[in-house]
């Protein structure tokens, strides 16, 4: 799920990054906010999971 793009943020996002980057920059940095916003979201919504469940769940020490 996406959330809204707003043209002023873009714009700001693109004005950030150096004058040399690449559109393979731009996609990272769009996925990067992308994946912070969901999991933002996620967690004010309560759809999150404490560490210790998430490490039983695969076996991993504590």
């Amino acid at each position: 799920m996406s959330t809204m793009m707003e043209k002023e943020e873009a714009h700001k996002l693109i004005d950030r990054m150096p004058q040399n980057s690449t559109w393979d920059d731009l996609m990272r940095e769009i996925y990067v906010r992308e994946a912070i916003e969901r999991g933002l979201s996620d967690s004010k919504t309560g759809r999150t999971k404490n560490v210790k469940e998430v490490r039983a769940k695969y076996g991993l020490p504590e």
